[in-house]
């Protein structure tokens, strides 16, 4: 059995390594210089001492680093990683030339973007296989690994901005969404606890209906809408207001600061 390793168990590396400790396609191994994140992983996977001895002994290994410190942690791994290692980075703005370089272009590398549903295992995941070292069978591995585990989708690397920007960001835009229709509630005389957990139900009540009925969310929005009824005069509203438009710009200006933090 093949061992994937992980650096970094934090909320999204914890994430990952749980829904692919569901699997069991892999032997697990981790490490976390927190102590605290080490106790809460080791019941999923072996905890090594140091990244090194992780590094030495991964066929795939995971770095779920904050990118302001990969470039220290990853520097300080290069000497143990195996030429057949896949490594795989899921640090935003950290470009694939950065990563190979300072692994000293020793082996494969991969970059993931994941979102934050992977924490509840419905994450979406952009998988970039540009770097040239890349073989099929390691591209087929690392696609069936994040499938797995939620929704994958290959983009090249000029795409993860926009991925970013669209999916990656996109969580806070519908938690947003979520407290401005709790607001809403609160305004016409519901309680807080009620207001909230009625649109939490309509939210997932309704991105089940998008996933289990096959048709666009247009035609969906149509079933709900009657002539001269309540749901057009709310969606009239929103036009009024340019909801559209609104959240097309909040894509556009989180994928331009994604492209400005990757320069």
């Amino acid at each position: 059995m093949k061992r994937f390793g992980f650096i970094g168990l934090g909320n999204m590396g914890g994430a990952i390594a749980g829904g692919l400790a569901k699997t069991k396609s892999f032997e697990l191994i981790g490490f976390d210089p927190s102590e605290v994140m080490r106790a809460r992983q080791a019941g999923i996977m072996t905890i090594l001492p140091s990244g090194q001895d992780v590094a030495r002994q991964a066929d795939l290994l995971l770095l779920a680093v904050k990118p302001q410190v990969m470039r220290h942690v990853l520097t300080d791994l290069a000497q143990s990683l195996k030429p057949g290692t896949c490594l795989i980075s899921i640090a935003a703005g950290i470009p694939l030339e950065m990563l190979i370089k300072w692994s000293g272009k020793s082996c494969p590398v991969v970059r993931v973007m994941p979102n934050t549903p992977a924490m509840v295992g419905k994450g979406v995941y952009a998988l970039c296989f540009d770097h040239d070292l890349l073989n099929n069978e390691t591209k087929r591995m690392v696609s069936e690994v994040f499938a797995s585990i939620g929704q994958a989708h290959v983009l090249p690397e000029k795409l993860f901005n926009a991925f970013t920007g669209l999916i990656g960001s996109g969580p806070a835009y519908v938690f947003a969404f979520m407290e401005a229709l709790i607001d809403a509630g609160l305004t016409l005389g519901l309680t807080r606890s009620q207001a909230t957990a009625m649109v939490k139900a309509l939210v997932s009540g309704s991105a089940l209906m998008a996933e289990d009925a096959g048709a666009h969310p247009t035609m969906l929005k149509e079933m709900v809408t009657s002539p001269g009824g309540t749901t057009i005069a709310g969606l009239n509203a929103l036009d009024e207001h340019r909801f559209k438009f609104a959240v097309s710009q909040a894509v556009l200006a989180a994928t331009k600061r994604g492209k400005e933090l990757g320069d």
